[in-house]
């Protein structure tokens, strides 16, 4: 999927990945970070994530259900709220870990600028 920008810019999604890599002529630039760095997780960890994400994936096939079976609107909102509330023990969670393992080892190797985009990262999920 290309989307053209002036000046013979694109932009290109790849699917599943969030990349978008800006093609001028010849030159190819990521402009995702998100590809670029990883977080190395213990396997007790990532599979404590994934069991959170598959009940959140479960409660979100359950809400489509009952829209298909027209259930009762306050039944789907209360439905909706778990798992929003559901998302946000995930985050949490998640950025917990985030601050234990990566933005310490950041810090202590010299790397400040990993506070700045804990910082950044806060802000946004407090919006």
């Amino acid at each position: 999927m290309l989307d053209k920008y002036p000046r013979g810019v694109y932009n290109t999604r790849i699917p599943h990945r969030g990349i978008i890599i800006k093609v001028k002529g010849m030159e190819n630039e990521k402009m995702d970070k998100c590809c670029c760095k990883k977080t190395e997780r213990s396997d007790e960890d990532r599979k404590k994530l994934i069991h959170r994400l598959n009940r959140i994936e479960g409660q979100i096939r359950g809400i489509r259900s009952m829209v298909e079976r027209d259930a009762y609107c306050p039944d789907i909102l209360m439905q909706s709220a778990a798992v929003n509330a559901a998302v946000n023990a995930f985050n949490k969670d998640l950025i917990a870990g985030h601050i234990h393992h990566c933005v310490v080892r950041d810090v202590r190797e010299g790397k400040e600028e990993a506070i700045d985009e804990l910082v950044v990262t806060l802000q946004k999920l407090m919006k």
